[in-house]
């Protein structure tokens, strides 16, 4: 008896809970529910408990458990050597971490593992009972996940939509009409719109984003502006017209049962005229766009064109730069006009150590190129200056004001230091 109580105390326990496969509400109750149920076993069984973690984590994947592999590292350097949590499950369902478990046992470092009705140990047939309680845990993984694709895969050849439904549609709430789908009369009539403006007036993307914004004050579901990648995923979601893939890229289309939003045939125009756009966008680069990072959110920076009617019936055009809103859809950084941003430029150029510009050698040799044609040429008689001696600086400038849009794009894209844009000051980034 003595011997026993020794056993018993010489192990340090780490009471380990972790969610049931229920719903999340009641993954919660069932972590609290087992860490009471297991402290009162501690109790009334005089276990030393050392720790205790609890994790939500899905055991179904080896390794991905984040607090389950804590408690492998802290067992080994010898932090605690036992294991008290609710059932076997609770520790693993899947082979891999079930192996971790068992080789602790091995090595002696995991002294025990303790249930609410079972405890395992060095012991050859405990460790096998232990490993066929795992193994059936797995198996009983497998077979849901199978019954649950069988499952989806019968409701979608319904024409019955397995997920949250679209932007536009609601889902129903009701167990007698679970996967069917109905129309958001508040959200419904603006996607509608949306596909309308694309494939008559020839809205583009950015201008949608500005009209839902701006004009219309749109909300999603989740009382969220749609964002630009948002409105893409719209405009090419076949399920508006009726027909959806299920899964993604599985090349399976199905024919919903749901009430469509628009037809084929306006889901057809929109479709023409968004390629149009991204042609017209692949043609038309801008100068400065990729090359510097918000001095606020740490986005990207984008540009776009404006047009203003003059009082003489001709148009002027104008190229502003911006935060791309990327990291923060809220993002307060002021636009910048691209004249202003070249000025913006010229004193960072005046700022820079001219080994920062990566292109010295290139700016170099044509500046060298430039002398050889005003003396052979030219006929010039001034003395020339040096490779070395000549104002790169000054040529680098030049090519900002007076460049090509590649030029331009290649001396900023081989500066040593990434540039900031904050409020219509551009800084240098270290």
């Amino acid at each position: 008896m003595d011997i026993n109580l020794e056993n018993k105390h010489s192990i340090k326990y780490c009471l380990y809970a972790r969610k049931s496969s229920e719903s999340e509400e009641r993954q919660v109750l069932s972590i609290d529910s087992q860490i009471k149920e297991m402290l009162l076993l501690a109790e009334r069984e005089d276990l030393e408990v050392v720790t205790m973690k609890r994790e939500s984590h899905s055991a179904k994947e080896t390794g991905q458990r984040p607090i389950f592999n804590e408690i492998i590292d802290e067992i080994k350097q010898g932090k605690f050597n036992g294991i008290l949590t609710w059932a076997p499950d609770r520790i693993s369902r899947n082979a891999g971490d079930l192996g971790k478990i068992v080789d602790l046992m091995d090595s002696g470092a995991l002294k025990e593992i303790r249930t609410f009705g079972q405890r395992f140990s060095n012991n050859p047939n405990e460790k096998f009972l232990l490993m066929i309680l795992g193994s059936q845990a797995k198996l009983e993984n497998d077979n849901r996940g199978i019954n649950v694709k069988r499952g989806l895969r019968t409701r979608v050849e319904m024409g019955l939509w397995p997920g949250v439904a679209p932007l536009g549609y609601l889902n129903q709430n009701r167990m007698d009409a679970k996967c069917q789908i109905i129309i958001d009369p508040l959200r419904a009539p603006v996607i509608k719109k949306i596909f309308e403006k694309v494939a008559y007036e020839h809205y583009s993307g950015r201008k949608i984003y500005n009209w839902l914004r701006h004009e219309l004050n749109f909300y999603t579901r989740g009382n969220k502006p749609l964002t630009l990648s948002g409105i893409y995923k719209v405009l090419n979601n076949t399920f508006y017209y009726g027909a959806f893939e299920y899964p993604l890229d599985s090349g399976n289309w199905y024919t919903g049962k749901h009430n469509p939003i628009i037809n084929q045939e306006l889901f057809k125009k929109a479709k023409v005229q968004l390629q149009r756009d991204q042609i017209v966008r692949e043609n038309h680069e801008f100068s400065f766009t990729k090359l510097f990072t918000c001095g606020y959110c740490g986005s990207g920076i984008s540009a776009e064109e404006k047009y203003k009617q003059r009082k003489d019936g001709t148009r002027a055009k104008y190229i502003y730069y911006g935060c791309t809103r990327g990291k923060d859809r809220n993002c307060k950084n002021k636009y910048i006009r691209e004249e202003e941003l070249i000025t913006e430029l010229l004193k960072i150029l005046d700022k820079v150590d001219i080994n920062e510009l990566g292109m010295r050698k290139r700016l170099e040799d044509e500046i060298s190129r430039f002398n050889i044609f005003q003396r052979s040429v030219l006929g010039s008689t001034d003395k020339i200056k040096k490779t070395q001696d000549t104002d790169i600086r000054n040529y680098a400038k030049y090519i900002l004001k007076e460049g090509s849009v590649s030029e331009k794009r290649e001396l900023l894209g081989n500066l040593k230091s990434r540039i900031g844009y904050k409020d219509k000051v551009l800084t240098l980034i270290k």
